[in-house]
């Protein structure tokens, strides 16, 4: 039996170097030994999150997880960071668990990213004591969301703290796999999410331009 870090360094290799790390991943968590482990359990629980189907048609957050996952790895090219991409895309979501409510039939997981980053940096410790990989990893994280916020004017947006802790490159691209990353996305689905993700670089640019 493999112990805990032998499993995360797989996961680190498969997250870095397959075409589709879903297969990989989803075979992982139909073993009873990492789905009962601590802290893989963080995602294991996401098999049990129900989404809001308008949004989320896949369904579950860990269905979610995996698809984002795979356009990841069909960017992670583009990344100037490859392994904080790809784990941060993995572990995007995993605030949902202690966040979702159902509400008269509404599904809501507000400031599931805050959660999410306080998560994924206990998760990350568990293996490893690279704290500038954590640092990193645990910013994209936090504010994976930021994207929508800016898009919609959101007065509890807040760009310049977000450009503190994250690439604009970088956290742009992880919202792009975000938003891809869903059920029924037809090529105009596609081409409108890209345009809001440029919406957003150039929103961001501006804000930028004003403080500087």
């Amino acid at each position: 039996m493999k112990d805990k870090k032998e499993i995360f360094k797989e996961i680190d290799i498969h997250l870095l170097m397959d075409k589709k790390p879903s297969d990989y991943l989803s075979r992982l968590f139909e073993d009873e030994f990492v789905s009962k482990t601590y802290p893989f359990t963080m995602i294991n629980d996401l098999k049990k999150i129900e989404q809001n189907r308008k949004y989320h048609p896949e369904g579950d957050v860990f269905t979610h997880t995996l698809m984002v996952v795979d356009e990841a790895a069909s960017r992670r090219e583009k990344s100037k960071d490859p392994r904080v991409f790809m784990w941060a895309a993995f572990l995007h979501d995993i605030g949902k668990a202690p966040t979702t409510r159902v509400t008269e039939g509404r599904v809501t997981s507000y400031n599931h990213e805050k959660f999410g980053s306080k998560m994924a940096y206990e998760f990350l410790k568990e293996f490893t004591d690279d704290d500038e990989f954590i640092k990193k990893v645990v910013a994209m994280v936090r504010w994976h969301m930021e994207a929508l916020y800016v898009i919609k004017n959101m007065a509890f947006s807040s760009i310049g703290e977000m450009l503190k802790e994250v690439s604009l490159d970088e956290i742009a691209l992880l919202n792009l796999c975000d938003r891809i990353g869903r059920g029924d996305m037809s090529d105009e689905k596609v081409r409108d999410e890209m345009k809001g993700i440029k919406m957003f670089v150039e929103k961001c640019k501006e804000y930028k331009g004003h403080k500087t």
